[in-house]
């Protein structure tokens, strides 16, 4: 009996570490184009006057309404968690007792030189940024993004999602503390897509005609991407866009201290002084070292070597499509080439291609 009570007690233990917490204190988080606050059911107008919905049945595979009435939603569950209401308390919780956090994307840009903020008429506001289905237990959550239709393609995105990622994936208290982050994109979506690919994202499944085209009167394949906590770099999704990490926001001291780390494993390595243990531990932290990740602990996110070869599938995958007639990188390739990722030679950060971009035009894109 003793035995037993004693599993049990174990069991008990590890289901409360998996519990999220009643309520959450939402830290505001910075960026060099953009900056981020909890978002509130006052911000949700706005999104209205930016147009925000304008298009989603291209970038998400909703209908406008549909997308607008998911968002409202949203918001209200993030408040509602950091109120430390239980979702039958809130009435807008989720069933399976997975959170939601929400924060207001504001800029300070000033695109048109015309000595005002651009998005002065929104209180600085140019749409919002989400964890959803935060999942304590499986720790898993979904980010996603939305910007009015004037902010979209001039890479504000691309300065919050790795930002959010880094304190998503962070270690309690300093973040989160998931182990993996993914994201859903209709297949013509194909912009978003390559944002995805740039941030360290992978393909890791198809839901087949899971999506109406409107457009094309047609069914469309959803794509499923993600990334491990193991395999995300923050400064690699930063600097490939020219941009940098803010050592004060939520989460990135973890990230800096698991680099050190990894780049010491680098460094002991090449000069010949690592022990056979290191070379025969290469299934769970060999492929860490390569790519520049802290290796983890087993039973704490070590990679196997069946989780190697997954992502190195999807990596094929990914080139794979990239190979195939009219596929994501050929049809972006005009509308991307001002990207430093990807291309042969890197814009230094004295010249990130963001500081200039949008500037003196607002485009209508359809894609964040």
């Amino acid at each position: 009996m003793a035995g037993t009570n004693e599993v049990l007690s174990v069991a008990t233990d590890t289901q409360l570490r998996r519990d999220l917490p009643d309520s959450i204190v939402i830290p505001p988080i910075r960026g060099e184009m953009v900056h981020l606050r909890p978002a509130t059911v006052d911000d949700l107008p706005r999104l209205d006057e930016l147009d925000a919905f304008y298009g989603a049945s291209k970038i998400t595979g909703k209908d406008a309404a549909t997308e607008r009435a998911v968002v409202h939603t949203w918001v209200r569950r993030s408040q509602a968690w950091e109120h430390g209401q239980a979702p039958t308390e809130s009435g807008v919780g989720d069933p399976e007792s997975r959170r939601t956090i929400a924060w207001a994307v504001l800029t300070d840009a000033d695109h048109d030189d015309d000595g005002k903020v651009d998005a002065s008429s929104t209180a600085n506001v140019i749409g919002m940024i989400f964890l959803i289905d935060v999942d304590g237990w499986s720790r898993s959550a979904r980010i996603q993004i939305i910007l009015g239709r004037d902010y979209r393609g001039r890479g504000y995105s691309r300065d919050a999602m790795p930002r959010v990622m880094t304190y998503g994936f962070a270690p309690e208290p300093a973040g989160l503390g998931m182990h993996r982050i993914w994201v859903s994109v209709p297949e013509k979506n194909t912009r978003s897509i390559s944002v995805y690919q740039s941030l360290g994202f992978v393909p890791s499944g198809t839901s087949r005609d899971a999506l109406w085209d409107a457009e094309n009167n047609k069914y469309q394949d959803l794509i499923v991407m993600d990334t491990l906590v193991d395999e995300y770099d923050p400064i690699r999704s930063l600097d490939a866009f020219g941009m940098h990490l803010i050592e004060d926001n939520p989460g990135v001291k973890e990230a800096l201290s698991a680099r050190e780390h990894s780049i010491a494993i680098q460094q002991k390595r090449s000069t010949g002084s690592a022990t056979g243990n290191v070379a025969d531990a290469g299934a769970s932290t060999g492929a860490a070292d390569i790519l520049g990740e802290a290796p983890q602990e087993p039973g704490h996110g070590s990679r196997s070597a069946d989780d190697v070869s997954r992502t190195a599938q999807h990596q094929d995958f990914a080139e794979g499509r990239a190979k195939e007639p009219h596929t994501v990188a050929e049809r972006v390739a005009d509308e991307e080439s001002n990207w430093p990722y990807g291309q042969g030679e890197r814009k230094t950060s004295k010249e990130a291609w963001w500081r200039t971009l949008g500037r003196g035009r607002k485009r209508d894109t359809e894609s964040e």
